[in-house]
């Protein structure tokens, strides 16, 4: 953006405010200082929402779960009487990957 004399003005874009304080990058951190633990981090309103959630946290695609494979996440469905609910779990594997899904 130019001033009104057409000067340019110079300055760095400020950082992301949605990178540091997401609630996925709240459970990040919440998963890295418990490695190898599964958390249950989401409930979702169906099968395929919870698969694709597992896929992007594996894959890395979601942000706060890079980079890829450091992250590993299962979705299951559980039922209790009629209803169904449909979890993800995570848990921090390291930057190498290499753990075995549940």
């Amino acid at each position: 953006m130019t001033r009104s004399d057409g000067l340019v003005e110079f300055s760095g874009p400020p950082p992301a405010a949605h990178t540091t304080n997401t609630r996925h990058a709240r459970i990040v951190a919440q998963l890295v200082n418990n490695p190898g633990k599964w958390a249950v981090i989401g409930r979702y309103g169906s099968a395929a929402s919870a698969r694709s959630t597992a896929l992007n946290i594996r894959t890395g695609k979601l942000a706060a779960y890079t980079p890829a494979g450091a992250f590993d996440a299962v979705a299951r469905t559980v039922h209790s009487g009629d209803e169904s609910e449909f979890r993800v779990y995570a848990r921090f594997i390291g930057a190498g990957g290499g753990a075995e899904a549940a």
